[in-house]
């Protein structure tokens, strides 16, 4: 049996038993209402089997809180334990779509093409019709405010030439961030049981973003933009309620949970919050809140 053969064997097998593919949405519904379903997961076949993490909790709790500075852990909870990162991916995405801005590769004008694949992606998204455009300055703000997955794709396709090749270079980008239990087969978050992370890892990514790229933080702190006449609202409901909070992002699939990475700055301190796993939105926003309290 080939290597490729077997990574798709357990794909299927992790995918019936993590219930990865039964509905999700990005936008970080609320726990009453019943998301738009999710298509089954695309078979990605870019690395061997060796580099399989290992099964990520379904919905399994995990918190890593971190000096923004220096990057000193303050306080965990599970923090190396494998979690299904949902949104906090478009983190990455949105990561590599800054650096290349930063190299002069794209510009915050540059249009970005729509493939029929990006658009056929669920919800959360923009809608955008195959063979339009869209500019890099309003792919960010849909990634970061909207977390649009058709967006997400847009931006892997116009970085690596398709979401499975953009997927490799997250991964690698990763590990050069010290990242070394995270995992991406694609640029958005939706469910795959081989895309991993921790709430370290996704300290680590946040923490980047803030410290290596302060540039794009007004990104991550704006509560709402507009696009094609409609207005969209930031995810991250702490966003003018939490006194110092100024981003990061917010993530949900059923197999993860309420997911937030958020950062917050008072008195010239500043901390980054992971929690991954919360039972409800307003649960996980609770504790994140208690615990920027705690450590600021």
């Amino acid at each position: 049996m080939s290597w490729r053969t077997a990574l798709q064997l357990v794909r299927t097998s992790l995918l019936a038993g993590a219930l990865v593919a039964l509905a999700a949405c990005q936008s970080t519904p609320e726990p009453d209402r019943t998301p738009p379903a999710e298509p089954p997961a695309p078979i990605v076949e870019t690395a061997p089997l060796s580099v399989l993490l290992g099964t990520a909790e379904t919905r399994g709790h995990s918190v890593y809180v971190a000096d923004m500075m220096t990057g000193k852990s303050l306080y965990e909870e599970n923090a190396e334990a494998l979690r299904f990162p949902a949104s906090l991916t478009k983190m990455m995405t949105l990561f590599l779509l800054f650096e290349a801005v930063e190299s002069g590769t794209l510009s915050l004008n540059s249009e970005l093409p729509v493939s029929e694949e990006a658009a056929s992606r669920p919800p959360a998204k923009l809608g955008l019709k195959a063979g339009s455009t869209i500019k890099v300055r309003d792919a960010a703000q849909a990634m970061a405010i909207k977390s649009a997955n058709d967006v997400a794709v847009v931006v892997a396709e116009a970085l690596a030439g398709s979401e499975e090749a953009f997927a490799a270079q997250m991964t690698a980008r990763a590990k050069q961030l010290g990242m070394n239990r995270t995992r991406f087969v694609n640029a958005s978050g939706l469910p795959d049981p081989l895309q991993v992370s921790t709430a370290r890892d996704m300290a680590i990514l946040g923490r980047a973003l803030k410290t290596r790229l302060p540039r794009f933080a007004s990104y991550f702190r704006t509560r709402e933009f507009r696009y094609d006449g409609r207005r969209y609202e930031a995810t991250n409901k702490l966003l003018g309620k939490v006194r110092g909070v100024d981003g990061i992002k917010t993530g949900y699939i059923r197999a993860s949970g309420f997911h937030l990475a958020a950062s917050a700055r008072r008195g010239g301190r500043t901390v980054i919050v992971v929690v991954m796993g919360g039972k409800t939105g307003r649960a996980r926003d609770r504790e994140v809140t208690e615990l920027i309290e705690t450590y600021l």
